[in-house]
């Protein structure tokens, strides 16, 4: 069986929809540093672990790989343009950006839906990624709070 291309690959998993995080580290000097995420998964409810994949190429990849925790803000229906900042690597991503300390002193961005801090655990390669697992040490969401959508190639909302 010959290996599917990239461009068909692509194509298929576009039709899954998947929400949008963005994930906030921050290095031993104090600099925050942030992506936003789509591949961000449950693993484990005992213990409670999450996971994100971060690529190699990745702004954040060398935080990342040094830090002892990371942050996820699980953006809400309205937070389009701020998933579009993380994305962007030239755009300064914090600059304007509001935003509250955790407990682990990570970043959590204002007006997501829900918030998890997480403890790495461990880091596995995953091909061009790493894929990094949490553990949640704490959680929090907001009730009624409708989350972004990604999907296509296009943000969407749910209906």
């Amino acid at each position: 069986m010959t290996p599917i291309d990239a461009a068909t690959f692509r194509h298929a998993l576009g039709r899954f929809p998947s929400g949008v995080t963005v994930v906030t580290v921050r290095d031993d000097d104090g600099r925050d540093f942030g992506m936003t995420v789509s591949a961000f998964a449950s693993v484990s409810l005992a213990p409670p672990l999450v996971l994100v994949c971060i690529g190699d190429d990745a702004t954040i990849a060398g935080a990342v790989g040094a830090a002892g925790h990371f942050a996820v803000s699980v953006l809400a229906e309205n937070q389009e343009a701020l998933a579009q900042r993380f994305a962007d690597s030239d755009a300064d991503r914090f600059a304007g950006t509001e935003f509250s300390r955790g407990e682990t002193g990570l970043a959590l961005l204002d007006g997501a839906v829900a918030y998890l801090e997480c403890a790495i655990v461990a880091r596995h390669r995953g091909g061009d990624h790493t894929i990094v697992v949490g553990e949640v040490l704490l959680a929090s969401a907001v009730e009624d709070g409708r989350p972004l959508i990604y999907q296509r190639g296009e943000y969407r909302r749910m209906q």
